[in-house]
């Protein structure tokens, strides 16, 4: 049980329950039989009084059975000769464990029993001699046991509940945590995969190109050298960039932003430096851009490239579409002609799907008639409206 609903349940109820308790109250009951019964003490008050401490052993166990064999009892010693004021004490405390026990709320229900057949056996056999000040008395005990036992039933069934209730809180929190580190970690894979393939295929070509210049003309090797440099600088630092989300929050982050589509002259830059010309055609006037839209635009323009320089055949056509509500991405390169263009592992167009999904948009990738491999993606500028909103 959670702590804040433990400490809500009353002492009384784990010092005082149980079988020594009943052991306890069943002497009680005993005792209470003979000391407020007729004087002297005759054997037919001795047998009420043991007949009433079995009753009290048994109610906890059998609840509703023990009252009612309690009124047939109490019944028929009211119809013998007077009663002892202890027993409708007893009756009091049985119709409070025929509460407590009840499912439903029917303790009225026993209480009406009990105090009922008490007064119609009382009436049938004493007549008026046997309304007085005191049958008020006794419908106190009775009714009132009533009453506690139905307090006490609502009070166990409310802290059921809260208990229940802070188990199911617990546990969607529990969930809630492990959905966001799932998602994290898609995340920073993402990431990885976008900025690990990227600037490697950089690397993987101008070490070719240098392998080839320094066979053939070794005085321009150094300009080669310098772009493996430069790429192996960037995909440091944006690894960097990327595994900060790791450290420790009181550690000193880097206060570079993301990229976006502003930095698409550099990455054009980069490819055209290895000598993968890329045309870029743009319609509509430029805008700032949702953050989240921003970064996905970038990371699907920099890996549609990045596998049309790996897989396809000769250049590439990047078209960038500002509208009102979106910004359309459509990136085509011919098919290599070895017919292995644009499979590869599946990891970067399932990269390019996820960025788009999480910038609300959609993505299409795939082969188009004239020999052509194409990936057209539209994202929204605008947060999707919600029920919330409307």
């Amino acid at each position: 049980m959670d702590a804040s609903v433990s400490q809500w349940r009353p002492r009384y109820l784990d010092r005082y329950s149980g079988p020594l308790g009943d052991v306890v109250l069943a002497a009680a009951g005993f005792a209470l039989v003979l000391y407020l019964g007729p004087t002297p003490v005759h054997g037919g008050t001795a047998l009420l009084a043991a007949a009433c401490a079995v009753l009290i052993l048994a109610r906890r166990r059998y609840p509703v059975p023990v009252l009612l064999a309690g009124g047939g009892i109490f019944m028929l010693t009211t119809a013998l000769s007077r009663p002892p004021d202890g027993m409708f004490i007893v009756a009091g405390v049985l119709t409070y464990s025929a509460g407590v026990a009840s499912p439903l709320r029917r303790p009225w229900h026993y209480a009406s029993f009990m105090w009922g057949s008490l007064m119609l056996t009382g009436t049938v056999v004493y007549l008026a001699d046997w309304w007085s000040a005191d049958q008020f008395t006794t419908f106190a005990i009775i009714f009132g046991g009533a009453a506690a036992g139905d307090s006490i039933r609502m009070r166990r069934a409310y802290i059921a509940e809260v208990t229940e209730r802070a188990r199911q809180a617990e546990m969607n929190r529990e969930e809630e945590t492990r959905r966001r580190v799932m998602d994290e970690r898609l995340r920073i894979a993402r990431e990885l995969h976008d900025v690990v393939a990227h600037h490697i295929t950089v690397i993987s070509v101008h070490a070719g190109a240098a392998n080839h210049v320094l066979r053939n003309e070794p005085d321009k090797v150094w300009p080669v050298l310098g772009h493996i440099r430069g790429a192996a600088d960037t995909v440091l630092e944006e690894l960097k960039s990327v595994i900060s989300v790791l450290r420790d929050p009181n550690e000193a982050r880097s206060t570079e932003p993301a990229p976006g589509v502003e930095r698409l002259p550099e990455l054009l830059a980069g490819l055209s430096a290895m000598g993968f010309a890329v045309r870029h055609r743009q319609r509509g006037e430029s805008r700032p851009l949702p953050a989240v839209v921003n970064l996905a635009a970038y990371r699907i323009v920099q890996e549609a490239l990045t596998n049309a320089h790996r897989y396809g055949d000769g250049d590439a056509t990047l078209d960038l579409e500002y509208t009102i509500d979106t910004v359309t991405i459509e990136v085509t390169n011919r098919v290599a002609r070895s017919g292995g263009g644009g499979t590869g592992s599946g990891f970067g167009r399932l990269g390019m799907q996820e960025r788009a999904a999480a910038a609300h948009g959609t993505i299409v990738a795939g082969p188009v008639d004239g020999g052509l491999f194409r990936v057209h993606a539209e994202l929204p500028v605008r947060p999707p409206v919600t029920l919330r909103e409307m």
